[in-house]
């Protein structure tokens, strides 16, 4: 396809090709927002890797029942409406990497901003949240 075929292409199709270009930049402005936010975005395996060699305090902001059915072994639970930076359990963690995780990893990112606000140096989201945890058939423990 040549690039006149493309420009005659986005010609006939105008509201198309706008969508297209709305979308893209849209995708790119989140990007450089979630960039610039200093929030890392986690996936399962790295997420791993740090708990083990960093020490990475997992807090999973789920309900308790949620938490009950199923969290990553050694994740505190804190629930989004007694989230707290200066919770007992967050505030000595201000030097160590915090990882929040949700069900899906949208509810963590207003989190991992109020933490980033109030000093904490090393945050992050687990990518896709618990249900990228579960889908990469990583462990989960049940009970408190």
């Amino acid at each position: 396809m040549s690039f006149a075929e493309i420009l005659a292409f986005a010609d006939r199709h105008q509201l198309l090709s706008f969508a297209l270009l709305a979308i893209t930049v849209a995708l790119i402005v989140v990007e450089i927002l979630s960039r610039l936010s200093g929030v890392r975005r986690i996936g399962p395996s790295l997420l791993v890797g740090m708990m083990n060699r960093d020490n990475a305090l997992v807090v999973d902001l789920r309900s308790p029942v949620e938490f009950e059915k199923g969290h990553i072994a050694g994740s505190k639970n804190v629930q989004l409406s007694q989230f707290d930076p200066e919770n007992k359990q967050l505030a000595p963690a201000k030097a160590l990497p915090v990882v929040l995780v949700c069900q899906s990893g949208q509810l963590a990112q207003g989190a991992a901003g109020r933490l980033r606000k109030a000093g904490f140096t090393h945050v992050g989201i687990l990518e896709g949240g618990i249900q990228s945890w579960r889908g990469s058939d990583l462990p989960l423990v049940k009970g408190r």
